[in-house]
């Protein structure tokens, strides 16, 4: 995620890469954004603390178990910083005691930002500004469209849907292909028909005002082909399995916070 977003600040022109300062404590991982990208590595941010005076925003892009060692390794230089945290399930509370400020902004994005065409979901606890609201979506939109949420309890209903639904997309588009394939064609003309099946009806929903159930009614002729496969999904009772799979990553956001935001 934190590709994504250097990579969408740079290429939208919001922010010159030696404006980016980036700490990893993979000095791999720092050499190749300092390649691909040009930002400014930071290999020992206690000793070189000049990436702090320039910096006024802080992104930690860092994995649920991980984030309170982070942080509190880090909680000496970070009070008169915004920051913003992208990890799953850890809550602005938590967050916020581990940095020793409540100037503190949890999103929760995914990975189509690494196209610049993320679903970011937004909260700010009550100490932040709006002009740091907007320094917030200047960030955020080099990676798509975001939302804003006065309740932060719904950003574990956002991780289950639109968090982890990109890999429910890639999940469905598996099985179209292997069906095409099943059914005669090559991996490579299931996989492009699949693929553009689901791009051209994301964006038809995207456009039309439309109800969604109106579009696949539109789509359904009475005896015909479409109502055959949709009365099998149905008959197999798929729509409410997938969102019962929903409810268990939703399920798994709110163990996440309760396990690694203590």
């Amino acid at each position: 995620m934190a590709t994504a977003l250097i990579r969408g600040l740079i290429k939208k022109g919001l922010f010159s890469e030696k404006k980016i300062f980036v700490i990893d404590s993979n000095p791999l991982a720092l050499a190749r954004l300092e390649a691909d990208y040009g930002v400014v590595p930071v290999a020992q941010p206690l000793l070189d603390t000049s990436w702090c005076n320039q910096t006024s925003l802080v992104v930690w892009a860092v994995k649920p178990q991980h984030m309170r060692s982070v942080c509190e390794s880090l909680s000496t230089l970070s009070k008169h910083l915004l920051h913003l945290s992208v990890a799953a399930g850890i809550t602005s509370g938590s967050f916020g005691k581990w940095l020793g400020t409540k100037r503190v902004v949890r999103a929760m994005p995914n990975t189509p930002a690494l196209i610049g065409m993320g679903q970011t979901a937004l909260f700010a606890s009550p100490e932040i500004s709006h002009l740091e609201r907007s320094q917030i979506e200047t960030v955020i939109k080099g990676c798509g469209e975001f939302i804003w949420f006065d309740d932060e309890r719904l950003l574990d209903a956002v991780t289950a849907l639109s968090g982890s639904g990109p890999a429910y997309v890639f999940y469905l588009l598996e099985a179209l292909t292997r069906a095409g394939e099943d059914l005669g064609l090559s991996a490579e003309q299931a996989k492009k028909l699949a693929i553009g099946t689901f791009m051209g009806a994301s964006h038809l929903a995207h456009q039309s005002s439309d109800p969604l159930s109106s579009l696949r009614e539109n789509v359904t002729s009475k005896g015909g082909t479409t109502e055959a496969a949709l009365s099998y999904l149905n008959t197999k009772k798929v729509g409410l399995e997938l969102q019962n799979a929903v409810k268990a990553a939703f399920v798994r956001a709110q163990q996440l916070g309760a396990e690694f935001g203590k």
